[in-house]
């Protein structure tokens, strides 16, 4: 067996790299521009955005990938916030590779591999970061300051680690930093993750854990239906420590999902998580579709945040997703609240009471039986709120 222990801070816990973050001038004050280090090469598994317009960070790191025969190590990472780097062309990979020429001047850099967040259609102001980055302490261990550097419109950092001990007595490490708060949509969730572990795994286990890890945490969560051209996670290892892999699996989907959770709680103007839990769908498929159908509708949405027990709301949103279903066999709850089924088609004054009463609640679940066969599947969301309309509205200032 073994123990998964949550520890104090963040990627400072694991061993064999190096991280900071200062201020490029991107941001009028905070962090902006981080660094992910190590002094020998390590191994890289990444997942990148669904969006057909990748952003140049990206396709710079899919060159580097196949430069490599499909298995890359680099020993630094870049990252900035508030310039996505994104639809700005061949010339925003070049721009890249001119950034890590200079510094290669005075930092041994090796594949070195960028990843970016903020706003599109712009290029990089190199100047700023070349000269900002001759400010990085190259042997800091600061998690905090990284965890800064790549917010936008977050409200908090992001941060996890655990650590792992095995029944021989050895133990390993993972960590994680991220940011997202808007444009987060199931089909990764937009967002900037940066797992670290110092566990020995074998790169075809990387891709394999992260892939599963992601397809339970990530690609559960909604805060707005939107997927950036940015969205990355990658995960590192510096193969310092021990290794097994049921305990890592069960350490990397336990640190997605939590990560995942803080995403949508964090949400833009969000004041509500709620879990879209759909069950006696014909199939596993269809109760995806359907429960991230939920998660994603403006309507639903919208009167979750006017906390308003419409539940007709949710069952259009199922009935226009695509999947096989039927009235007479569906049932919705709020919680322990029914408030439909073929019996019970009207809400009465206490049963809308009573689901008010959840809705009040800053974290519930909307449970929908489809009364037809074992598929299940929970995503993740949050209200629309005022706010929200407000942040995007100015988001570029």
């Amino acid at each position: 067996m073994f123990k998964i222990t949550k520890l104090e801070g963040g990627l400072q816990n694991v061993e064999g790299f190096y991280f900071d973050g200062v201020n490029s001038g991107f941001k009028k004050q905070g962090n902006d521009l981080g660094f992910i280090r190590a002094d020998e090469p390590f191994a890289v598994s990444a997942i990148f955005t669904s969006n057909k317009f990748q952003a140049a960070p990206i396709r710079h790191f899919k060159r580097a990938q196949e430069r490599a025969g499909g298995e890359l190590k680099t020993n630094f990472i870049l990252v900035n916030s508030k310039n996505a780097n994104s639809m700005t062309g061949e010339q925003g990979i070049a721009d890249i590779d001119e950034i890590f020429s200079e510094l290669g001047k005075k930092i041994p850099l090796i594949n070195p591999v960028m990843s970016s967040t903020g706003v599109i259609g712009y290029r990089l102001k190199k100047e700023k970061i070349i000269a900002a980055a001759q400010n990085f302490n190259l042997s800091a261990r600061n998690s905090n300051a990284l965890a800064t550097a790549i917010m936008t419109t977050d409200t908090i950092k992001k941060e996890l680690a655990y650590e792992i001990s095995l029944e021989n007595g050895e133990k390993f490490h993972i960590a994680a930093v991220c940011k997202g708060a808007g444009m987060i949509n199931p089909a990764l969730a937009t967002m900037l993750c940066f797992v670290l572990t110092d566990a020995k795994i074998p790169r075809a286990d990387m891709d394999e854990l992260l892939k599963k890890a992601a397809e339970q945490s990530f690609n559960t969560v909604s805060v707005d239906g939107d997927t950036s051209t940015n969205d990355t996670i990658m995960l590192c290892s510096s193969a310092k420590c021990a290794y097994e892999k049921e305990a890592f699996a069960s350490a990397l989907n336990a640190l997605t999902h939590e990560l995942a959770l803080m995403l949508v709680k964090d949400g833009e103007g969000a004041t509500k998580l709620v879990r879209f839990k759909v069950s006696g769908a014909a199939n596993a498929e269809d109760a995806r579709t359907a429960a991230k159908a939920l998660s994603n509708s403006p309507l639903v949405k919208t009167a979750i945040f006017g906390e308003d027990p419409n539940w007709g709301r949710i069952a259009s949103t199922i009935g226009a997703c695509g999947i096989e279903c039927d009235e007479e066999k569906l049932r919705i709850k709020y919680d322990d609240v029914l408030l439909y089924d073929a019996q019970n088609r009207e809400l009465d004054a206490a049963r809308e009471a009573a689901a008010h009463a959840v809705m009040q609640q800053k974290s519930f679940t909307i449970w929908c039986d489809l009364g037809l066969g074992d598929g299940e599947f929970s995503a993740y969301g949050c209200d629309l709120s005022y706010d929200y309309v407000k942040i995007n509205a100015d988001y570029r200032s």
